[in-house]
């Protein structure tokens, strides 16, 4: 009932009793068993509070873009991989096996080519994965016993056990090139022209698995080589290399590397020991914006000489950029062993006189990307090579080379760029180009002082890729017959390759080299090939 109606309604009723008093006196008139009852129907409501709605949320991410330094070592082979198609989720643990697990390439060309490249990867297991690579390729040119045969089988394999990743290795080569060049008025025996270089080599080493918690990481090898020279040497190395790693904060790691390599030359019935043993401790750091690492190598090399070898690099990523600037001192030493010379210039006569180089970088460094698909960097540096090894044509038929070593500063600058989009297409070129100054002669011989590369791959349809490669050298030098300076002509190099694939199986490729058929000398006295084409197919497995 409202109370406050009902008093309303007592007030006028009173009001009224009291006029009509007023007006005429009357009797009283009483209600007899009369009541008035004012009803009204009151529902009480609670105004509901708003429900608060749970929403669970992961904590903020981190953005922070971390620094990887890696060099990418120089792509001379092109591979294009089609994913699976997407199924749905199994119930069950399916293991995937990928449908062609080996291959072999076959072909021919010009030039008398042959070749070949295998691979077998079908060896698998629970624990383990191997992998077998064999390859062959042999050419002919247009003059006089200028022909080369390059063989070899590498196989490897990788155990899983417990925490750890075990591999091994063994490797096989032949490399066959004939001393053509120098005087052609001067014909010595086919046997004395062919120089074949073997090499056998074998490694193992141990990885532990790292993750988020690992604290200590680690990964020691061992290797041992037997490298022959048909004509005048050979030599065995043993060599070992054991980085390791201990957080001792997030931000901080303690970092020892000792590293070696015992080697014994001989040549020309002398034995000559070429070694050297590094140990690298320090410290690497990693924050989200600053990184790098602070090491001194204390060394010992040839002859017990001793080397302080500093290894100081700082990068600073720059807030909101995609722009790494680092700087630093980098000092080395290389042992400069008969495979290591006679692989650079396979045209080498190596006396006994070996020495060992030391080389102190001090570079500034910038990196960074242009939106998803542009990526850059600059390097300028100043070097010191103390016994720096040159090459200079023999003073007698001029058909081998032998070593001078130089004293030499350089200043250098490097330029790379790489634009990618997808897997429908990439262009990247690069450029080296050094200022050598106080060497002790007037040139450095034989070492070019420009290289610029470029390569452009493309997949205009999901089956058929292209690729497209130039190289440019220049700023070469040698001596002549007379002792005098020469200025080799500037190598330009053009070629490509393409390949289809007819079925999933099978697949047919060709490749030319030397699209301008220039016959340019990188070592003086010694033309390349002209134009070379030769192709085949690629049958899986």
């Amino acid at each position: 009932m409202n109370v406050r109606r009902v008093i309303i309604l007592l007030l006028l009723a009173t009001a009224h009793r009291a006029v009509a008093q007023h007006a005429a006196p009357a009797k009283d008139t009483i209600l007899k068993g009369s009541s008035i009852e004012v009803i009204q129907a009151y529902k009480p409501e609670i105004k509901q509070a708003p429900k608060p709605e749970w929403i669970p949320q992961l904590p903020p991410a981190d953005t922070a873009h971390p620094v990887f330094n890696y060099e990418v070592p120089q792509q001379t082979l092109f591979y294009t991989y089609s994913s699976l198609p997407l199924r749905p989720l199994a119930l069950g643990k399916e293991t995937l096996v990928l449908p062609f697990q080996n291959y072999v390439k076959i072909g021919g060309g010009n030039l008398s080519t042959l070749f070949l490249d295998a691979g077998i990867g079908s060896i698998t297991g629970k624990d383990y994965e191997t992998a077998i690579h064999i390859h062959h390729l042999s050419q002919k040119g247009t003059i006089a016993d200028q022909q080369s045969a390059m063989s070899g089988v590498e196989a490897d394999a990788l155990f899983h056990k417990g925490t750890n990743d075990w591999h091994a290795g063994i490797a096989a080569e032949r490399n066959q090139y004939n001393l053509f060049g120098g005087d052609q008025a001067v014909h010595l025996a086919a046997d004395s022209l062919k120089q074949v270089y073997t090499t056998i080599r074998a490694t193992a080493d141990v990885k532990n698995k790292q993750d988020s918690n690992t604290v200590f990481n680690y990964d020691p090898g061992i290797s041992a080589s037997f490298y022959n020279a048909k004509l005048n040497a050979s030599e065995i190395t043993l060599g070992i290399n054991a980085p390791a790693t201990y957080k001792l904060t997030d931000d901080i790691d303690a970092a020892a590397t000792l590293m070696g390599a015992f080697t014994n030359y001989q040549a020309n019935g002398i034995s000559t020991a070429n070694n050297f043993i590094e140990l690298l401790p320090g410290f690497n750091f990693h924050t989200q914006a600053v990184s790098g690492h602070a090491l001194l190598g204390l060394a010992e090399g040839k002859g017990s000489q001793g080397y302080l070898l500093p290894d100081l690099q700082v990068g600073y990523t720059i807030p909101d950029t995609k722009f790494v600037v680092s700087g630093g001192w980098q000092a080395l030493l290389h042992q400069n062993t008969y495979e290591q010379l006679t692989t650079e210039n396979p045209y080498l006569y190596v006396r006994d006189s070996i020495m060992q180089t030391r080389s102190d970088e001090v570079f500034a460094d910038l990196k960074g990307a242009s939106g998803d698909h542009l990526s850059y960097s600059a390097r300028i540096s100043w070097w010191n090579f103390n016994n720096l090894p040159t090459f200079l044509n023999d003073l007698g038929d001029q058909k081998q080379f032998y070593i001078d070593y130089m004293n030499v500063k350089a200043i250098s600058l490097k330029l790379a760029m790489r634009y990618h989009v997808a897997n429908t297409w990439s262009v990247g070129a690069s450029g080296d180009f050094y200022n050598f100054y106080g060497e002790t002669e007037k040139y450095v011989w034989e070492l070019p002082s420009m290289k610029i590369k470029g390569d452009l791959t493309i997949t205009p349809v999901p089956k058929l890729t292209f690729t497209a490669y130039l190289a440019l050298l220049g700023g070469i030098h040698a001596k002549d017959a007379n002792h005098n300076a020469v200025n080799l002509s500037t190598i330009a190099e053009l070629g490509g390759s393409a390949e289809y694939q007819i079925i999933p199986r099978l697949s047919a490729f060709a490749q030319i080299n030397n699209l301008l058929s220039d016959k340019y000398q990188l070592y003086y006295g010694y033309p390349v090939y002209g134009l070379n084409i030769y192709g085949g197919i690629r049958l899986k497995f």
